[in-house]
């Protein structure tokens, strides 16, 4: 992690001052000069919307959620604003705060609307994050009134259909021959990344990439007697994350693979017949069958 040279203090004030900026930049907009005037109003006119609410997750808590410092339950205006001047002038676009595509709002006032009570737990570290500085707004990946998914409230049935909307090369390679179960339904994108943000590179929620695929690989995990430094340092030396044309994972094909670093080893790095041992079958790890790392008191060449 970035801030580990820190020690505990000053990792904790790096925590406490992305806490401060997070509080200050979460201050939502309003309509100004408007006043609350309740969720039956509202259901005056936007009856399709109210009985869709009725029943899901908001629809039970806006009801009786509390603002800071304000008693007054809020519903419908606790997203949309105070609606006095929208019943007024129902055609305005800045008498209410709307969501859609072609709200006026800029991703970042959508977004601290939704902060208001989404700012705790997985989304601590919004803030900067790939996604915020993006100008991804919450309501491009999720939808209150009319959700595709039975978890999250997706606008897409899945995660892989929403993610693979921007990320189209990672949605290619689950595609591939060897891939992340993915397809398959065993995984999903956020089983390896936290897209609100974390302290890590590329959204991992673990504390490294090693961490996060030694959750399901933990037979990798060592430690070992006998260490394989690539493996130690980062396994995507070896691997493709999302999906490779090569079994299980490979970036590139053995021989060549091992090749790569070891060419000066008693083996030769010229390329060899397909009927030799060096390519027949599973190549190197023929005879280094656990390339990960040994405990084997003589599997120093991973041998054993």
């Amino acid at each position: 992690m970035f801030w580990a040279p820190l020690g505990l203090v000053g990792a904790l004030a790096v925590v406490g001052l992305l806490l401060a900026v997070q509080v200050a930049a979460a201050a939502p907009p309003s309509v100004p000069g408007a006043t609350y005037i309740g969720s039956e109003q509202c259901k005056g006119c936007h009856e399709d919307l109210a009985k869709k609410m009725e029943h899901s997750l908001h629809g039970k808590l806006l009801g009786t959620k509390l603002s800071k410092g304000d008693l007054q339950p809020r519903g419908c205006e606790g997203c949309h604003g105070a609606g006095s001047k929208h019943l007024e002038d129902p055609g305005n676009p800045t008498f209410n705060l709307r969501f859609g595509k072609q709200s006026p709002l800029a991703a970042a006032d959508k977004n601290a609307v939704c902060l208001q009570c989404h700012q705790r737990g997985k989304r601590i570290l919004w803030q900067g994050s790939p996604h915020e500085t993006r100008d991804v707004a919450c309501v491009t990946c999720h939808s209150v009134h009319s959700p595709e998914s039975e978890k999250g409230q997706l606008v897409k049935e899945t995660q892989p259909d929403l993610c693979g909307q921007c990320h189209q090369v990672r949605d290619m390679q689950f595609r591939r021959s060897s891939h992340m179960p993915v397809r398959e339904g065993k995984m999903t994108c956020t089983s390896c990344h936290n897209p609100h943000g974390t302290a890590t590179e590329k959204l991992i929620a673990e504390v490294s990439l090693n961490e996060s695929c030694t959750k399901c690989h933990a037979d990798k995990r060592g430690p070992f007697l006998w260490e394989h430094a690539p493996v130690l340092e980062n396994c995507l030396n070896c691997h493709q994350a999302h999906g490779s044309n090569n079994a299980p994972l490979l970036k590139t094909k053995l021989p060549r693979l091992c090749q790569q670093c070891h060419t000066f080893s008693r083996h030769p790095s010229t390329p060899n017949p397909q009927t030799a041992r060096f390519v027949f079958n599973r190549s190197c790890v023929n005879c280094h069958p656990m390339i990960h790392g040994s405990n084997h008191p003589s599997g120093v060449y991973f041998t054993r």
